[in-house]
C-alpha cells in the first residue's frame, strides 16, 4: 500500500489557534492541547468581563455625579455618562444645567 500524506487542514487550524494564543506564556503558547484550553478560557473571560465593564462604568459615572451634585444638593435625571464628563471637566456647567432643569 503506497503512504498518504496527511492533509493542511488540521495543521492550518493548529497554527491559526498558535496565532491566537502567540502572547501567552509557557506552555499555553506552546503546547496544542493547553493552548486550545487556555483559549476556551480566555473568551469565556472576555464574555464576562464586557459586561462587567459596563457595569463597573456605570457606577463610576454614578460616583462621580453624585460627588459633584451632593456640593450643591440638586437632583438630576440625565444621560449618566455625559453628566460625568461634564462633572468632572466643568462644574460649573453642571450647575447651570441643574438650575435650568429646577427653572
Amino acid at each position: 500500500m503506497t503512504r498518504i500524506k496527511r492533509g493542511y487542514i488540521a495543521r492550518r487550524r493548529r497554527t491559526k489557534i498558535r496565532l491566537f494564543a502567540s502572547t501567552f506564556r509557557g506552555a499555553h503558547s506552546r503546547l496544542t492541547r493547553t493552548i486550545t484550553q487556555q483559549k476556551i478560557r480566555a473568551l469565556v473571560s472576555a464574555h464576562r468581563d464586557r459586561g462587567r465593564q459596563k457595569r463597573d462604568f456605570r457606577r463610576l459615572w454614578i460616583t462621580r455625579i453624585n460627588a459633584v451634585i451632593r456640593e450643591n444638593k440638586r437632583r438630576l435625571h440625565f444621560n449618566r455618562k455625559i453628566l460625568a464628563q461634564i462633572a468632572i471637566l466643568n462644574k460649573s456647567c453642571l450647575y447651570m444645567i441643574s438650575n435650568e432643569i429646577i427653572k
